[in-house]
């Protein structure tokens, strides 16, 4: 989906409108500006910058910290792999592989058809049930390579 620019000017200003103008709103208003958009449009930045006396560095710098901010839009599907420890002693490292060879992409990317966002997460809070997941919003837990399978399948994802 293309959000024109306009569009994006909009949410960016309607964000910094709702939060206080200081440095410190920085986060609430690239929060506001994702969950809008899906994504932090190139175009925040300058915007940002000025509203909230910082440089284009320290946003950028805040936004590639966490890993929760994207500067692109995401697929259609978004599909989040926790990469924490439990998860990752329980079996996520053959879910990651097998991710990655269905959808034929590394973590951060997308399809080249638009269709699934791959992303890391560094814990899901769903320790208990790991290793997991989520799609679209959606907690996945004790998946194993059978029920990933499954989901794939369920987007239809070429095996």
């Amino acid at each position: 989906m293309t959000i024109s620019e306009n569009e994006q000017q909009r949410v960016i200003d309607w964000a910094l409108r709702e939060n206080a103008c200081t440095p410190e709103a920085l986060l609430p208003v690239l929060h506001a500006i994702q969950d809008a958009l899906q994504y932090i449009p190139e175009l925040a930045f300058d915007a940002l910058a000025h509203a909230l006396n910082l440089s284009r560095a320290d946003i950028f710098g805040v936004i590639s910290f966490y890993s929760d901010f994207r500067l692109q839009p995401p697929g259609r599907h978004l599909l989040r792999l926790c990469r924490a420890e439990a998860c990752q002693a329980m079996g996520g490292r053959s879910l990651e592989a097998e991710v990655r060879r269905r959808l034929q992409i590394e973590f951060h990317a997308t399809t080249d058809d638009g269709h699934v966002t791959l992303e890391p997460v560094y814990c899901l809070g769903a320790c208990a049930c790991a290793p997991a997941l989520t799609l679209d919003g959606s907690l996945h837990g004790r998946v194993d390579l059978a029920r990933l399978s499954v989901l794939l399948d369920q987007l239809e994802i070429p095996r």
